[in-house]
């Protein structure tokens, strides 16, 4: 390894399916080592994990990274959100996971809109109208159907939460991934009491929440690869700690092309959407991250392709056709228990043609919501940041320009949610604010495509398509 400039910070990612943690120099944004390790999903009636593998590939991955880790002087963790961790007395999991994409608390999301005053409250109280993917409708779930497991917790965690305490041996969380709860009130950015007595909630049970900028605590005796003494951030959400990664200023619209899809800007604005379209969580730095979500984004669109024995990037212009590839359900629109829907096929239809209509299935839901994350006085000329695993295919990079009608930046800077996680802990170091870090890094460089005119007749056609199914969607496969 060469020498680094200024001290070296540790940002970490653990998704859905992997952990991955850089090794960063605080003063020039450089990666100086990486590494990464899977971890299983379990796959059927719901999405599950065992957190223990989310620590086994934290420890690995930072295994990879050598001796830079053990030079680190701080640490933050980025997490995929929602998931409901439920510990014991000793720490350890209760059971496994829920993770954002299990959706089989669908009943129960729709239960507590209505128990609790309906979509207006929800978005006035917690700046979001609550749905599957939220923790707060996984635990109403777990009360209902394993109350044994509920009896036997004595913490509640998100997963960043749970790293970050296996590394401190404090219970601490952030105000942009509780935001995600909907436990959360961000009308007065504390633990919402009534919602936590109506689902049997005990407050005592649930991580303090460190404020921006905070000391969450410093890295405990373990075999990790730290110094003892370690400072460690408060960490936080996958998205919030991309957007700290971009140095994210209000107005500037995101779209995240991963397993699943995501739109959103940060704004100065609490949002407050009753519709549900935009989930109005928080982000780390102090201000909002209005954001709209779906289930189905590149792994769908992949398995479109495997069915179809194509490779991802063979897609044909010219279809007609029609591909909802609402393969897990669907959070954005809300259709917990849809499946796929193909619609339009003739003789001539080929099937490159069909996988382009799965890529544009998937970017219509995301566009759909754009308009509505971004503030009213945003300048829709601004460039639309496009990140994740999906922003470096050109299949994708082309449908989003031809159906969102604007020009589209790809940023260079890979692992947005490590990076993020790394200004994060470098801002503990140097003072400064996170933002201002990834922005003295220049994370956002990278090439701009052109505008180009907007393919109004496919966003049209989609709309019609989702219009006249929805019942159908509203059902399900297996409801027919």
């Amino acid at each position: 390894m060469s020498a680094a400039e200024g001290p070296l910070v540790v940002g970490v990612d653990t998704s859905t399916q992997s952990t991955k943690a850089l090794v960063v120099d605080a003063s020039t944004g450089r990666v100086v080592a990486s590494g990464q390790a899977a971890h299983t999903v379990t796959w059927g009636a719901g999405r599950e994990s065992d957190p223990r593998q989310w620590w086994d590939a934290l420890c690995e991955a930072l295994r990879q990274c050598g001796d830079a880790a053990h030079e680190a002087a701080a640490v933050s963790i980025g997490g995929q959100q929602h998931g409901l961790v439920t510990l014991d007395a000793h720490g350890e999991p209760v059971r496994p996971a829920l993770l954002w994409n299990d959706v089989r608390s669908a009943p129960q999301a729709r239960r507590l809109v209505e128990e609790l005053g309906g979509p207006d409250a929800w978005a006035e109280r917690t700046g979001s109208v609550p749905g599957a993917s939220f923790t707060v409708t996984k635990w109403a779930w777990l009360a209902e159907h394993e109350p044994d497991a509920v009896r036997a917790t004595r913490a509640v965690r998100l997963p960043h939460d749970y790293l970050t305490e296996r590394l401190t041996g404090l219970g601490t969380t952030d105000r942009g991934d509780v935001s995600g709860t909907g436990w959360w009130a961000s009308a007065t950015e504390s633990y919402d009491e009534e919602t936590l007595a109506h689902v049997g909630l005990d407050p005592a049970l649930l991580p303090r929440v460190v404020r921006p900028g905070e000391v969450a605590g410093t890295v405990r005796d373990h075999d990790l690869p730290f110094s003892k003494g370690t400072l460690v951030a408060p960490g936080t959400g996958d998205n919030a700690a991309a957007a700290l990664g971009l140095g994210l200023r209000p107005g500037t619209p995101v779209l995240s092309l991963g397993t699943s899809g995501t739109v959103y800007a940060v704004s100065k604005r609490r949002p407050t959407d009753p519709t549900g379209t935009v989930a109005g969580f928080a982000d780390a730095h102090g201000d909002w991250l209005p954001l709209a979500c779906t289930l189905n984004c590149t792994l769908a669109v992949d398995r479109v392709a495997a069915l179809l024995g194509l490779d991802r990037e063979a897609v044909e212009p010219g279809t007609s056709v029609t591909l909802l590839p609402y393969l897990d359900g669907e959070r954005t629109p809300n259709l917990p228990h849809a499946s796929g829907l193909l619609h339009g096929l003739r003789h001539d239809t080929t099937a490159g043609q069909v996988l382009q209509a799965a890529y544009d299935g998937a970017v219509h839901s995301l566009l759909g919501a754009l308009d509505l994350v971004l503030d009213e006085d945003a300048d829709r000329t601004t460039p639309l940041l496009l990140i994740g695993g999906g922003a470096r295919g050109t299949a994708w990079q082309e449908t989003v320009r031809r159906l969102s009608g604007r020009p589209v930046q790809i940023p260079e800077a890979k692992e947005l949610v490590a990076l993020g996680a790394a200004a994060q802990a470098a801002g503990l170091l140097t003072g400064e604010d996170p933002t201002a870090v990834a922005r003295r890094w220049n994370t956002t460089e990278g090439r701009v495509l052109d505008a180009v005119e907007r393919d109004e007749e496919a966003l049209d056609r989609i709309a019609g398509v989702l219009s006249d199914a929805s019942p159908l969607l509203e059902r399900g496969a297996g409801s027919l």
